[in-house]
């Protein structure tokens, strides 16, 4: 379970845009800021730990995804901007829609003990990779706004 959580914290992120060169990099940035918590994950002794860490990893990554959005909404375009609230929207909808799945498959009766942090690891992964596309996304936008 440890190495599939590894593996999915440690996939890199592929963007295709025209990046401005001289846009700082967020995504490094976020991805420094997010290895404590990955590390405290993997490195936990027992389950309590994990699930604690989990948790604190989930807070930290809503609050890099309220970071990230609002950034962005501040620097596209007026006409993007409202795509870019549905977009959102829909992409909460999605990932509560997954959150369900998540819940409803990995049970103690399917995963037995380790079903608990499955979970955790898998909706910290929907939210982390929400993150790092918004911020590539920012790529294209220069350092103008905060």
């Amino acid at each position: 379970m440890l190495c599939l959580l590894s593996a999915a914290l440690a996939a890199p992120q592929l963007a295709c845009a025209l990046d401005d060169p001289d846009a700082p990099d967020r995504v490094a940035a976020f991805v420094a800021r997010a290895r404590d918590h990955e590390q405290a994950v993997i490195n936990a002794e027992h389950d309590a730990e994990g699930l604690a860490a989990a948790a604190a990893y989930a807070k930290f990554l809503d609050r890099e995804l309220n970071t990230a959005y609002q950034q962005l909404l501040a620097r596209v375009p007026a006409d993007a901007r409202r795509e870019l609230i549905r977009s959102q929207r829909r992409w909460l909808e999605f990932r509560d829609a997954e959150v369900q799945f998540i819940d409803a498959n990995w049970t103690p009766a399917q995963f037995g003990s380790s079903s608990a942090l499955s979970r955790s690891g898998y909706r910290n992964s929907l939210v982390k990779q929400r993150v790092l596309t918004l911020l590539d996304y920012m790529r294209n936008y220069g350092d103008g706004k905060p």
